[in-house]
């Protein structure tokens, strides 16, 4: 069970069936993660993706604070149809773009197609370090962020990230937000 933190959906109660085996972001550290991001994104101009989408915690959130482009990407298929009940259910569904796939395999082929402002990642904890660095150069290497943009990836806080794009890490508990910079352009 999970709560909406804030927006049109403030406070609502999402229960996922007791057979998920999903870690839904904590309330404390999605509070906090959003607290950051609120005051260097207008929500509802932004675009949004959603890696390891899980049952829809991070996408949902965004939605219910007005974020209108929001596009999930979780492999179980229960997991997406779980997220698409949940947002028809709270009128989201135009909102959120939920696409059934492995994260890697998806950076993999839409690569260049579109970009966004914030990319956010939630692998599951047990990812080994190389696939993490294997991300990092997936979304920042094919143009998925913007020039503004931020990747978030959220991972274990006894995982420590180095990268020439690492801007900041937040640890909240067992759980760290390592905050990834856009590849600066070329100058010509």
């Amino acid at each position: 069970m999970y709560r909406i933190i804030s927006g049109r959906w403030k406070a609502k109660k999402i229960a996922a069936p007791k057979n998920f085996d999903v870690r839904p972001t904590t309330d404390f550290a999605k509070e906090a993660l959003f607290s950051i991001l609120e005051n260097k994104y207008d929500m509802q101009s932004s675009a949004v993706l959603d890696l390891f989408a899980g049952i829809g915690s991070i996408s949902l959130e965004f939605a219910s604070r007005g974020c209108q482009d929001v596009t999930s990407v979780e492999m179980n298929p229960k997991h997406t149809a779980f997220i698409n009940s949940t947002a028809s259910e709270l009128d989201m569904a135009l909102q959120i773009n939920v696409q059934r796939g492995d994260a890697f395999d998806w950076l993999k082929k839409f690569r260049n197609k579109k970009s966004f402002e914030i990319v956010f990642a939630d692998a599951p904890f047990e990812t080994e370090e190389k696939k993490y660095y294997e991300m990092i150069s997936l979304v920042l290497n094919n143009k998925y962020l913007k020039e503004n943009g931020i990747f978030i990836l959220e991972h274990q806080s006894r995982l420590k990230l180095d990268h020439p794009n690492l801007k900041d890490t937040r640890k909240y508990g067992n759980v760290s937000f390592s905050f990834f910079e856009p590849n600066k352009e070329e100058e010509l």
